[in-house]
């Protein structure tokens, strides 16, 4: 069934990589386009070495892959950097903003206005 939906145009991705049922085995049988990376490793990855180590291998592991890469729950200006210098593709979390009402996105994007905090 994903073939047929990743024929159709479906993009699918593996939320929470790294945790619980993902398994490496999945990049091989499935049509996976992205992975995101898991808030746990995130949240911790600038105090915790092993964490940072984790995220650095699941972006170069995805990249060589050629697999879309969105680190989860982005709440800091360090985190963030640490994600750019890792050549992290994409992210999301309250760094960038809240979660907004369906009216507001378009509303935001109209204005111009930036999401990184500052």
């Amino acid at each position: 069934m994903f073939h047929t939906l990743a024929d159709l145009g479906v993009k699918l991705s593996i939320d929470d990589f790294g945790t619980g049922y993902s398994s490496l085995s999945y990049l091989r049988q499935f049509p996976i386009g992205s992975l995101k990376v898991d808030q746990s490793f995130v949240s911790q990855m600038c105090r915790n070495p092993d964490d940072a180590t984790v995220v650095s291998a699941v972006i170069s592991m995805g990249k060589s892959l050629k697999k879309r890469i969105i680190a989860e729950d982005i709440e800091t200006r360090e985190q963030y950097e640490f994600l750019l210098a890792q050549d992290c593709g994409e992210g999301q979390g309250y760094y960038f903003n809240h979660p907004l009402a369906a009216k507001e996105p378009t509303a935001l994007l109209q204005t111009g206005i930036s999401l990184i905090a500052d």
